[in-house]
């Protein structure tokens, strides 16, 4: 039964962070775990689906997010670096509360998995200008 509810908030939290990011509106997300750790935080794994000529929307996480390209290709722009090109097999780290987006690149949808570990206490994503 616990394993159920917090599956059930796992997917809340996923889909509420699409609602905080108004570009995102075609993005299909696949909420897959989610667990109360470490300390203070929440870890939260899922996957992310961005149309061809899409993007994810500038944004940003009260924690690090981790990910890992499944399939197709993006220019991730991260507030500070270089834009990196990513393609399907590589995997980038985003800092705590840095702006990013990602735009889809090629003729393949963008597929990720995702992993954020954030304070518990704030939302998952929140648009940045």
């Amino acid at each position: 039964m616990i394993k159920k509810i917090l599956l059930g908030v796992a997917v809340v939290a996923f889909a509420f962070a699409g609602v905080a990011i108004a570009q995102q509106s075609s993005i299909k997300r696949t909420p897959l775990q989610k667990a109360e750790f470490p300390d203070g935080y929440v870890t939260v794994s899922g996957i992310a689906e961005i149309p061809v000529g899409s993007s994810a929307g500038r944004h940003t996480h009260p924690g690090v997010e981790i990910g890992y390209l499944l399939e197709g290709e993006a220019e991730l722009i991260v507030e500070g670096r270089p834009d990196q090109h990513l393609k399907a097999g590589e995997s980038y780290m985003i800092p705590a509360g840095t702006v990013h987006d990602a735009k889809v690149h090629g003729d393949k949808a963008l597929k990720v998995l995702g992993v954020y570990v954030v304070d518990k206490t704030k939302p998952l994503a929140s648009p940045a200008p």
